[in-house]
């Protein structure tokens, strides 16, 4: 007999603090699944109301799958992080976009009703495991020219997009990236990061003993001179620097997914609705464009345009990349909607844990923007390709008992997406 679709709702979200990689950095003898560890317990603490046998599935992505990032982490993170044996779980790798597919793969099992509950998210620890340690790319790609060799190196698909688009310049990036920075500095001032961050105890050889509390990358009061002064790493006279594009990182995210009906049958809060997602293919060499098709497809499935979207949480692998997207779209570089409390050139990139937290932010927008109904995540990712999910607002509508909820899209969206592929239910 046909099967019922189910709503697939976040619950919620958390994060360590972002590290800078290497030696000196805040996690340098931290390890990496420790740092994932950390964030899911955390999601069972902040939430008694959820049994633990309840949560049927562990989804963490890692990029570099090697070391303490490998070896099957969901299961072995579900373990250590108090899950009952019953809990199973498994390593996702879609690169930059790992967690964000983390979250995708397993909203599509608790969609068709395989589960009901789980837990998805990510960590990057590029100070122990730069990306692309220990692999081997097969050398025909190169050799039988199915890619130029560029591709396989993210900063220099950065600087291709630049020759694309050269409309898209360095002067731009800049400032693009000054603004992320203050953003991030207001929204630290303000209070709305520190919500969000797990505790995590730390040692280092030359530091000692430490408690991370806040992300290490920012750095408040840059400026655009101080910007237009840097080495472009990627190629003579260049345009992509460390001051526009996202830094190497450590860190991990988690979040809580459930259906709508076990979300009300346990108390769980819902915070967004997931409406559709759509990953893309793109060429390699300009692999920053990948966002821009992602959300085409993305909102197509969800019969919605780039008009209907009200907040926006872009990756910031590199600025050029960001600029293209809103470029594509007609939206200012530096629209208030867009990355609300600043993006990855500020806070970092810790590769396959970024996506959830571009989700958990979204879902702090929709609550401080109940006239917002529809909002979308979006991010590169490596070897050519661009991921997208679209969110709606359980809050929408709630502005004010005298202004009644906007009916445009009731007709032809209504509230019973599916959240798997944007059909309806």
């Amino acid at each position: 007999m046909p099967r019922t679709l189910q709503e697939v709702v976040f619950v919620d979200g958390v994060r360590t603090p972002f590290g800078k990689a290497g030696e000196k950095g805040m996690y340098a003898q931290t390890r990496a699944d420790d740092l994932v560890i950390k964030c899911v317990r955390e999601l069972l603490r902040r939430h008694p109301e959820l049994p633990k046998e309840r949560v049927e599935e562990v989804a963490l992505a890692a990029t570099t799958q090697i070391g303490d990032q490998g070896l099957t982490l969901g299961r072995l993170a579900g373990l250590l992080s108090g899950l009952p044996t019953s809990t199973p779980g498994y390593s996702i790798d879609r690169m930059c976009a790992g967690a964000m597919t983390a979250v995708t793969n397993v909203a599509s099992s608790i969609g068709v009703g395989a589960i009901d509950v789980a837990i998805a998210g990510g960590v990057e620890h590029m100070g122990r495991h730069p990306m692309g340690e220990g692999i081997d790319p097969n050398p025909r790609i190169i050799g039988e020219r199915v890619v130029d060799e560029s591709a396989l190196v993210m900063g220099k698909t950065a600087e291709n997009l630049h020759d694309r688009y050269p409309h898209l310049t360095k002067e731009r990036c800049d400032a693009y990236a000054v603004n992320s920075q203050r953003k991030l500095a207001a929204a630290y001032a303000a209070g709305k990061v520190q919500p969000d961050l797990v505790p995590v105890a730390t040692r280092h050889v030359e530091k000692g003993w430490g408690l991370a509390t806040a992300d290490e990358p920012p750095r408040p009061g840059t400026t655009l001179e101080e910007l237009a002064g840097l080495k472009t790493p990627f190629r003579p006279h260049g345009n992509v620097t460390a001051g526009n594009a996202a830094g190497l990182n450590d860190g991990a995210t988690a979040c809580l997914l459930a259906s709508e009906a076990a979300a009300a049958e346990l108390g769980l809060p819902v915070r967004m609705r997931l409406v559709s997602h759509a990953f893309v293919g793109v060429e390699p060499e300009v692999m920053g464009i990948g966002p821009v098709p992602a959300a085409e497809k993305a909102l197509r499935k969800a019969g919605l345009t780039i008009d209907d979207i009200g907040l926006f949480e872009l990756n910031e692998a590199f600025a050029v990349q960001v600029i293209a997207f809103l470029d594509h779209f007609g939206i200012a570089d530096d629209d208030e909607r867009v990355n609300p409390w600043g993006g990855a050139i500020a806070v970092g990139h810790p590769l396959a844990s970024s996506g959830v937290r571009l989700m958990t932010q979204l879902a702090h927008h929709f609550e401080e923007h109940p006239e917002v109904r529809y909002g979308l995540t979006a991010m590169c990712i490596g070897i050519g390709m661009g991921g997208c999910v679209i969110w709606e607002n359980p809050a929408w509508g709630a502005v004010s008992p005298m202004d009644p909820p906007d009916d445009r899209h009731h007709a032809d969206h209504g509230s019973d997406h599916t959240g798997t592929d944007g059909s309806e239910a």
